[in-house]
């Protein structure tokens, strides 16, 4: 069995072998990956070493106090977070030994084609088809957006329909899309902020081959659904520190700005922190869980807690700078590698805190999750549940 001292060791063996001063940083972290201290509850070969989850927070404890370089986990959450766990838990052998190294390293980013047009809340709605060709494999074509990093992205985890006459949760397939194929097409959509930080994505005729599909053609919406389960716990579940995140932002500009203090501005600043600490502290159980298993929909409640608290601290900080809360640093159009909530100034978070309701499932639909499948309560009627997607009206 893995322990606690055992991860010592073979990080200490690591560190030795790799000087982080003297090894280059490529080098340092595919070192890192072959000795299993990647993520060390994947399996041995694959980044881990079979441990419990919970074990990561030792090695990334020691390799923080020897300045050991990370892999920009923000540059490549997408594929950390949500591509990652979907190729462990459906992927194929050879599947996970092509795609997980480079992956956690960062040399291949990886994207997320999910959301379309006209099946955005309603996603198993999608209407990009993937047909059968003469070589066994499968050609693609339709639209996605709100693609993050769909303009650094080597790889995409891709959903499209390969049978309309079923039921449209029936009637969908999981692929790996090569993003630099002939036929995709990478259009920035440029947001409330300036920036381009997301995509719109046009499939036409691009090929993928079989081996590149995930799971049993036709149950799609089943590895979708492990997809999104932990995106949104990759979203809202992210561990920070006591008074981290942007709440820490908040609380820095009141001790900092006396002559700005109101009563009422306090009152809310204490009810905010005291919520984002609940949160942080349900975060944190929900990782506790997460050593056990796949993450349920619990996380969908974690994701609606991010973005209610982002959005209200965000508004009650330009609300208390006054007129230093307006300023904004720049407005040319730029395609950035993230999102920084605590680097920027406050009308960036103010503004970019508007889309974390929408993206990562909007909180309409995550409280329908959360009432349904957490508290029990009866469903809402679905009258397309059993009718053929190409019977559907559009």
């Amino acid at each position: 069995m893995t322990d606690a001292q055992d991860l010592r060791r073979r990080t200490a063996e690591l560190l030795a072998a790799h000087p982080p001063a003297t090894t280059d940083r490529l080098e340092f972290l595919r070192a890192r990956f072959d000795a299993g201290l990647a993520w060390v509850h994947f399996p041995a070969g694959l980044g881990g070493l079979d441990a419990p989850r919970s074990l990561q927070a030792v090695v990334d404890a020691e390799l923080a106090a020897a300045d050991a370089p990370d892999n920009d986990p923000g540059r490549i959450g997408i594929g950390l977070g949500m591509a990652a766990p979907t190729l462990l838990r459906f992927g194929t052998v050879e599947q996970q030994q092509r795609f997980l190294r480079p992956l956690w390293t960062g040399e291949e980013v990886w994207c997320q084609l999910f959301s379309e047009p006209g099946a955005g809340s309603d996603l198993a709605a999608l209407a990009t088809r993937a047909v059968r060709d003469d070589e066994g494999g499968w050609v693609v074509d339709g639209q996605k957006v709100w693609t993050s990093s769909a303009h650094l992205a080597r790889w995409a985890i891709l959903i499209a329909r390969t049978d309309p006459d079923v039921p449209k949760h029936r009637g969908i397939s999981y692929f790996v899309c090569d993003m630099t194929d002939p036929g995709v097409e990478v259009r920035p959509l440029r947001q409330i902020t300036g920036e381009a930080e997301f995509n719109e994505v046009f499939l036409t005729g691009v090929r993928i081959p079989d081996a590149h599909r995930l799971g049993a053609v036709g149950e799609g919406w089943k590895v979708a659904r492990t997809t999104l389960m932990n995106e949104r716990v990759a979203i809202g579940g992210a561990r920070i520190p006591r008074e981290g995140g942007m709440i820490g932002v908040a609380a820095a500009d009141w001790r900092a700005r006396p002559a700005l203090r109101t009563h009422d501005l306090h009152q809310r600043l204490l009810k905010l922190w005291v919520d984002a600490e609940v949160a942080r502290l349900t975060g944190e159980r929900l990782r506790q869980q997460l050593t056990k298993g796949q993450p349920g929909p619990e996380g969908s409640g974690m994701k609606l807690a991010f973005a209610r608290l982002a959005q209200e601290i965000s508004g009650w900080e330009v609300e208390f700078l006054a007129e230093d809360g307006l300023t904004y640093d720049d407005w040319t159009m730029r395609r950035p590698d993230g999102v920084d909530f605590t680097g920027r100034e406050a009308g960036y978070r103010y503004l970019r805190a508007k889309g974390n309701s929408i993206e990562g499932g909007t909180s309409e639909v995550l409280l329908n999750i959360v009432a349904e499948r957490v508290l029990g309560l009866p469903p809402e009627p679905r009258t397309d549940k059993d009718v053929a997607w190409k019977d559907l009206p559009r």
